[in-house]
């Protein structure tokens, strides 16, 4: 990708880049880790970075970790965010818009060719009730929108991670049902291994889809939710609950009214807006 002697790769985002759900020894791996491994022949050296967060937002993205990443100079560079964005009452989908069009732009502008990827929303994830999965879904499927977008605008390598046979396969995802497994942190790495193979941009062996440790039991996805789970939902979702408690009761009065598409067309909507401002070159406070 460079004529250096080594090739440099940046992760940027939260947990699931920061490789939760695939403990090796006593510290997370994860897909990004895996991929790094594959971008080069064995005998070419692979300077790897992990600068993602559990919990980061897109605001800390810019802010935090868009500076260290640049500092790097990277030749590749991935920024997988956004969930967490979703989980707050401050859930702006023209912030989120700006911040990742800042974000790709400083990237790319450094000549980092950039790995983008949508997700599943966490609501359908959790199993929680349609009427609080639905908003959930709506803000996902809005940042999903906006990520589609500015990934075909800025050239990114984009992985479509947000439906498909391995969301709903037990045995991609950790017991927390929200990060995947040692098996769906393989396939995210496999597979965006061969996206940038076809785009004749890596020279390594692609990682192995064969995970080293066995899936977590049914018993213990039961026991993480009865304790672990709990409070991890609650933490992240303390100042979302009462917003989210009124989005819950807008949706069950639309579903009564049988008019829950208007619901759909607002999150459109504000979607084409978002996108709009930042092409009109009218972006919100990013930070």
């Amino acid at each position: 990708m460079n004529g250096s002697a080594s090739l440099r790769f940046v992760a940027l985002g939260d947990s699931l880049s920061e490789g939760v759900g695939d403990l090796v020894g006593d510290s997370w791996r994860g897909w990004a880790a895996l991929l790094a491994e594959g971008l080069a022949p064995p005998e070419a050296p692979v300077e790897f970075r992990n600068l993602a967060v559990s919990g980061a937002q897109t605001g800390d993205v810019l802010r935090r970790q868009t500076p260290a990443a640049l500092a790097f100079r990277p030749d590749v560079a991935s920024v997988v965010v956004g969930v967490n964005d979703t989980l707050r009452c401050t859930f702006d989908i023209h912030a989120v818009a700006a911040r990742l069009d800042s974000v790709y732009a400083a990237l790319t502008a450094r000549g980092a060719v950039l790995l983008t990827a949508c997700l599943p929303d966490p609501g359908t994830m959790l199993g929680l009730p349609a009427a609080l999965a639905r908003p959930l879904a709506r803000r996902q499927h809005a940042v999903n929108a906006v990520v589609h977008a500015l990934s075909e605008r800025y050239g990114a390598i984009h992985l479509h991670l947000a439906e498909g046979a391995w969301v709903t396969d037990r045995t991609m995802w950790s017991a927390d049902r929200l990060h995947p497994g040692e098996r769906g942190h393989r396939l995210i790495a496999a597979r965006f291994h061969a996206l940038l193979t076809a785009s004749g941009r890596t020279l390594g062996t692609p990682p192995s889809y064969e995970p080293e440790q066995p899936p977590p039991t049914r018993t213990a996805s039961v026991l993480w939710l009865a304790t672990a789970g709990t409070g991890w939902v609650a933490r992240r979702c303390t100042d979302l609950l009462p917003q989210l408690l009124t989005l819950a009761a807008d949706e069950l009065r639309h579903l009564a009214r049988g008019s829950s598409a208007a619901l759909d067309l607002r999150t459109t909507q504000a979607v084409s807006a978002a996108l709009a401002a930042l092409s009109a070159g009218q972006q919100p406070d990013a930070a």
